[in-house]
C-alpha cells in the first residue's frame, strides 16, 4: 500500500471553463467533503430493513489560506468571493486523482489571531457551469 501525504497533495486553479493548472502554493491544510443525498426504497420486500439509495452528490473544499494581498493566490480567491466569479479548481492527491469543477467561493472568513499569522478560511462549492463537476483518476 502506497501512503500519500497530504503535503503531496495539490489544489491547482484557473480559469472557470477549463481544469485549473496553476497550483495553489499558499495553502494550509484542505478538506474535500463529498456527500449524496439519500432516497427511502423501503418496500414490504425489504422485510423490515429500511432500503436507501444515494441521489444527488454534493461537494465542497475546506481550507486555509495566509492574508498576503501581494499574493496572486489569496488575491484570486478574494476577487472571486467578492465579484461573484467563478474559479477552475482541481483538487488532487498529486497523482492526478481528484475532484474537477468550477467553483463559487462561498466562504472568506479572515482570521486574526493574536498570536499567529492572519489567515482566510475559504469555503468552495460547485457551480452552475457547462463543466459539471467530474472525479479524474490518473496524472
Amino acid at each position: 500500500m502506497a501512503v500519500v501525504l497530504g503535503l503531496d497533495a495539490k489544489l491547482l486553479r484557473g480559469v472557470a471553463g477549463s481544469t485549473g493548472s496553476t497550483e495553489v502554493k499558499n495553502v494550509k491544510d484542505l478538506t474535500l467533503n463529498l456527500e449524496s443525498g439519500e432516497a427511502d426504497v423501503t418496500t414490504r420486500a425489504t422485510k423490515g430493513w429500511r432500503a436507501t439509495v444515494a441521489t444527488l452528490k454534493d461537494a465542497s473544499l475546506e481550507f486555509g489560506i495566509l492574508y498576503d494581498t501581494e499574493d496572486a493566490d489569496f488575491t484570486a480567491f478574494s476577487d472571486a468571493y467578492f465579484n461573484n466569479t467563478p474559479l477552475a479548481l482541481f483538487v488532487t492527491d498529486g497523482d492526478g486523482n481528484g475532484l474537477d469543477a468550477d467553483f463559487s467561493i462561498t466562504g472568506f472568513s479572515v482570521e486574526q489571531p493574536l498570536e499567529e499569522a492572519l489567515s482566510v478560511s475559504v469555503t468552495a462549492k460547485p457551480t452552475a457551469s457547462e463543466r459539471a463537476p467530474q472525479w479524474k483518476t490518473g496524472a
